[in-house]
């Protein structure tokens, strides 16, 4: 007798707890050392059972880069609020960065720290990776691109995103790494010198208060 079709609700349910197991997984074994097997045990199915929902390892790891992303965007999005100073907007920012990699450090890593090995296939869910990844850096780039705009800064837009990301990847990175004291985190992310070289004026005492808070 034939299986019943799968539900569209029962699918995405089932790629929802899929993609929260797998997460926790792939953070603490990487790509290699996770297999469907293993995400079967954690969900408490078959070996079979996760085949019927997802076509393997690589879509269930792009499921969760995807999911990564996405949430590190809504806390990017959510950090500015209605803030309108655009150096204000900028620090907001880079803190929300900061505090997400604390927060979920098991996403962070999934996202910048963990890959698939070269020759897998794409799969449809990577576009959902590349979708809520530039959306991500978009808050950012949006952001300093109005800074420019409204003469706060002067200089590529892109460019100076671009830095501000790195440099904030930097402190997280060594911070996960064992090779920075949280302290030595907050105190640096209060410095906003990614920022110094573009300003076109200097930083009032209030901002320079707020920021290193």
């Amino acid at each position: 007798m034939p299986r019943a079709a799968l539900q569209d609700d029962d699918i995405a349910a089932f790629r929802a707890r899929a993609t929260a197991a797998a997460m926790k997984l792939f953070a603490a074994h990487g790509y290699d050392g996770v297999t469907m097997r293993a995400l079967a045990d954690e969900l408490g199915v078959s070996a079979m059972t996760s085949y019927r929902y997802l076509r393997g390892k690589d879509e269930l790891f792009a499921l969760v880069r995807a999911e990564a992303f996405r949430r590190f965007g809504d806390a990017l999005a959510a950090s500015a609020g209605r803030v309108t100073d655009p150096i204000q907007r900028l620090l907001r920012l880079k803190r929300a960065y900061i505090q997400f990699a604390l927060d979920e450090a098991d996403a962070y890593r999934i996202m910048f720290e963990i890959r698939t090995p070269d020759g897998e296939a794409a799969t449809p869910a990577d576009a959902a990776v590349d979708r809520e990844s530039k959306r991500a850096f978009g808050f950012l780039h949006d952001a300093v691109a109005a800074a420019v705009q409204g003469g706060a800064l002067a200089g590529d837009a892109l460019a100076i995103a671009r830095l501000l990301w790195a440099s904030t990847h930097g402190l997280v990175s060594l911070y996960l790494a064992g090779r920075l004291s949280l302290r030595a985190l907050e105190q640096l992310a209060a410095v906003d010198h990614e920022l110094a070289g573009f300003r076109t004026s200097p930083p009032t005492t209030t901002t320079r208060a707020r920021s290193t808070r």
